[in-house]
């Protein structure tokens, strides 16, 4: 009799067990007895031999023999017999857990399918095996049908189906299931996936096989309607507004389109009882809810609610608190007896957990050192629709900061981190502390501002102590400007180095220069601008912490600017006829404690020296000469935006400040008034060509004579906003407002410090101390007021405001690179005077723009603008678009 074990498993289920199936095949039986005693007598005999010839059927060791290996595989036989852990001579129980051992070895090689082993012959106690097997068949080719070219590199990657993968049951089905789901939050409900799979016959031994990927995703389904039963109190549009992410068709919205995804689905039904539980409905609950498809392209969703009934605030008690009394917590939590009931606002007052810094409970015990406080709010009656509460308080054991310490630092010192770090070792815990380290750090610019990680290490609730520990991340704070463009009438070039971590101390230090000295914490700032009518030279450096031992701020620069004049006649630069200006500047500023300590108090004592050679244009009177500008400027600023400083989410920044020059008409002796009349007496003999020149050349020196020393004050204020009104979604309001005045009337106000209003707010060159103001949507300065004859002034205005209004939308924020797209709204205006000025008369704009932020490079962006008003001067010029590029220009 031929016997045969054979214990398979099949690919398509690894989790069988390995001993599945013993078959024990017989020679068959080709007569049979006609009487049914013969049969019974025959069959019991039969199973009398087997009994006695197939003990292994219970377990019976053997010494294995031969091993053979059969199948459709590229390995040798001896890899595979050496893998399964079998060897000839080996004693082993058969059916056991050796040979189930054996094939779970094979499976786990993921490199085979359909192994088998079978004892082929028994001779005595000696069992010879044979291992049957196919290798699992690899990719060759995959084609991706249904998709564009751009989206099947991702979807390769994220299922691994690379040239040369095992392609397996399970790879196919995972594959499967990714790419449903992923068309399913998608809005693509009705997407079908087919994989098919073709043997590739060739003279290569290796199994493989090519892999078609269809997909159809079909029609994107929309939620045609949500429809509620059972809602008496909420109507159906309240009930649906409270829903986040699942909306009907609506063809106005564009921020939250319409597309049914079961997760969110799922939290939003968790709104729905939200909604009713802060209108007082505790009770509400969804009965049921379905999805009725309308057709490919459409669903309806029905939800069924029991609204329950409208519930109070009872008498709230305290309970274990000993620190802060009723009266102080109430305060806090600002609800009263017969308020309705609002359980969501209840738990927001006792924890706030979307905002660190909320007004709440848990706040106020963790920002004065405790820590290790727990507050739960109890329900102990609810009689007649009146909930009674009990807000019980563990206070616990102030806790104490035990070490502060900072990973992750490779360039910046410490000392630099640990000035900015409002937690101290030995200090009372208080998580406002750490919520502003967070902050601090991210707005010093070095580290990436989405990484930083405040990590509570070792805390010991029996000793009140707590490890600090901050994470950060590093990212290039070096910045290089280098461009090349046409403009002014030639080539301009650009190049730029900013060193925002700089270390001056190791300047002279070799082995510093990796590929710069840095880590201190320093700014320094290198500029060249160049073309064949001007150029400009800068040099900046600021110290944060001047002396190290307080955050006052030190600054210093330097620059030279020459501008050439056109020659008609040559079509080049003049260089006869030149306009030089020579600038440096000092400045301390210093944070201040009163009123907080976001404030900043900045000093600067500047000084401009204007030269004039033979340059003889329509912006002076006097084309030699000079002027001189010593002005003291005052500001105070505060500036408590969150984290990030490229894409803040949160807080406000202000600043205003003042800028006065030595009043040097009460002593110098000079009669303005009289200078005044003659100037004016002089200006209507300009049109007699007899007197003109003589008049003209008086002027000058009047003028020459007004502006030998420059008399001015000059205000400014500038605020913006930052509300985030969704997740990632930002609104920045901004206002700006700047003036310019003169000390005596009689001297006038200067030609210089001007405001020049319009465009992207980035000059090439500062000829003459003017401020480029940008307003989207109009070309470059283009919003001057108008003069006497109705012209646009080429003076500037010495009055501006202006409103913006921005909404953000990060695309990514990593630390390699920020970018944001954005809308925008504004408006603003220049005016010569205050008799001409009015806040609300302005040119408007709207548009959209994208900024990147690179480290290397700073802030890139560009802006698309439409004006809605005509330019000065330039009637039917409105209902036109202006494209700007931002270069390194911030916010």
């Amino acid at each position: 009799m031929k016997l045969l074990l054979n214990i398979k498993k099949e690919n398509d289920d690894l989790g069988k067990q390995v001993n599945n199936l013993v078959n024990i095949n017989i020679l068959p039986i080709t007569t049979y007895l006609k009487h049914c005693l013969a049969i019974l007598i025959f069959a019991s005999s039969i199973f009398s031999i087997q009994a006695q010839e197939l003990p292994y059927n219970t377990g019976k060791k053997y010494t294995l023999g031969d091993i053979t290996v059969l199948g459709n595989t590229s390995f040798s036989e001896q890899t595979i017999i050496t893998y399964s852990g079998l060897r000839k001579g080996k004693e082993m129980t058969i059916p056991g857990e050796d040979i189930s051992a054996a094939i779970k070895k094979l499976w786990s090689s993921k490199l085979f399918s359909d192994i088998e082993i079978y004892i082929t012959k028994i001779e005595g106690d000696v069992a010879f095996l044979q291992i049957r097997l196919s290798d699992l068949p690899q990719l060759n080719e995959l084609k991706i049908n249904g998709v564009r070219k751009s989206k099947t590199e991702k979807i390769i990657k994220e299922n691994k189906l690379n040239k040369g993968v095992k392609v397996t049951e399970n790879l196919i089905t995972t594959t499967k299931n990714y790419l449903t789901r992923k068309y399913k939050k998608e809005g693509f409900l009705n997407s079908k996936i087919h994989i098919n799979t073709i043997d590739v016959k060739d003279s290569i031994q290796t199994a493989r096989v090519n892999m078609v990927l269809n997909i159809d995703k079909g029609e994107k389904v929309k939620i045609k309607d949500i429809v509620f039963n059972g809602n008496n109190v909420l109507s159906d549009k309240k009930l649906r507004k409270s829903m986040k992410s699942t909306k009907k068709i609506n063809r106005i919205r564009i921020l939250k389109r319409s597309k049914f995804i079961d997760s969110a689905y799922q939290a939003d039904l968790s709104n729905i009882i939200n909604t009713y539980k802060e209108n007082g409905y505790r009770d509400a609950r969804i009965l049921s809810d379905s999805i009725i498809i309308n057709n490919n392209k459409t669903i309806s969703l029905q939800i069924n609610v029991n609204e329950g009934e409208l519930y109070t605030f009872g008498d709230i008690t305290f309970i274990g608190n000993t620190v802060y009394s009723d009266a102080q917590l109430n305060r806090l939590l600002r609800i009263k007896k017969g308020d309705t009931y609002n359980g969501v606002l209840l738990q927001k007052r006792i924890a706030d957990d979307s905002k660190p810094d909320a007004f709440d409970i848990t706040n106020q015990y963790q920002n004065h050192g405790y820590l290790f406080s727990s507050i739960n709010a109890v329900e102990v009656s609810a009689d007649n629709n009146v909930i009674d509460m009990e807000i019980r308080i563990s206070e616990g054991k102030p806790a104490y900061f035990n070490n502060v310490s900072v990973v992750g630092n490779d360039k910046t010192n410490d000392h630099v981190i640990y000035r900015e770090i409002r937690t101290r070792p030995g200090q009372l815990y208080s998580k406002a502390n750490v919520v502003r380290t967070v902050r601090e750090l991210g707005q010093l610019g070095f580290f990436d501002a989405q990484e930083i990680t405040p990590n509570f290490n070792n805390p010991n609730p029996v000793e009140g102590t707590i490890d600090m520990e901050y994470s950060v991340k590093e990212t290039g704070s070096s910045q290089i400007e280098l461009q090349g463009g046409y403009g002014g009438g030639g080539f301009i070039g650009t190049l730029g180095l900013s060193f925002n971590n700089f270390s001056i101390k190791d300047i002279f230090k070799k082995d510093a220069y990796k590929p710069i000295p840095s880590g201190d914490g320093q700014k320094l700032a290198l500029r060249l601008q160049a073309s064949r009518f001007y150029q400009t030279y800068s040099f900046s450096f600021s110290e944060p912490w001047l002396g190290g031992k307080r955050p006052v701020q030190f600054t210093t620069s330097l620059s030279h600017t020459k501008q050439f004049r056109f020659n008609p006649s040559t079509r080049n630069a003049d260089k006869n006829q030149s306009f030089n200006i020579t600038g440096i500047t000092f400045g301390l500023a210093k944070r201040l404690s009163v009123p907080d300590d976001y404030f900043t108090l900045s000093q600067a004592v500047s000084y401009q020296r204007y030269d004039l050679n033979n340059y003889n244009t329509g912006l002076f009177t006097f084309g030699d000469g000079y002027s001189n500008n010593l002005s003291y400027t005052i500001g105070l600023s505060r500036n408590n935006t969150s984290v990030d400083p490229i894409f803040p989410t949160g807080g406000s920044s202000f600043s205003a400040s003042a800028k006065f020059s030595i009043p040097y008409s009460l002593f110098n002796g000079v009669d303005y008034s009289t200078l005044k009349t003659e100037r004016d007496e002089k200006q209507v003999l300009l049109s007699d060509p007899n007197q003109s020149a003589d008049a003209r050349a008086r002027i000058s020196e009047i003028d020459q004579e007004r502006y030998k020393w420059l008399e001015f004050y000059k205000v400014k204020f500038k605020g913006d906003w930052y509300t985030q009104l969704v997740k990632n979604l930002v609104l920045k309001p901004s206002v700006e407002f700047g003036f310019l005045g003169a000390y005596n009337n009689d001297r006038g106000i200067i030609p210089f410090e001007r405001f020049f209003l319009g465009g992207d707010g980035l000059g090439n060159y500062s000829l003459d101390g003017r401020e480029s103001i940008q307003l989207r949507g109009y070309p470059n300065q283009s919003l001057a007021p108008l003069d006497e004859t109705g012209r646009p002034s080429n003076d500037g205005g010495t009055i501006y405001n202006k409103f913006s209004l921005e909404l953000r939308y990060p695309i990514t924020l990593k630390a390699s690179a920020k970018i944001y797209a954005l809308s925008f709204l504004e408006g603003g205006s220049s005016y010569n005077n205050f008799k001409d000025f009015n806040p609300f008369n302005v040119n408007r704009s709207a548009g959209l723009g994208v900024r990147i932020f690179m480290p290397a490079f700073g802030l890139l962006g560009i802006d698309f603008g439409h004006r809605f008003d005509d330019i000065p001067g330039t009637p039917g010029s409105s209902n036109n678009w202006e494209t700007h590029f931002i270069i390194g220009q911030q916010f």
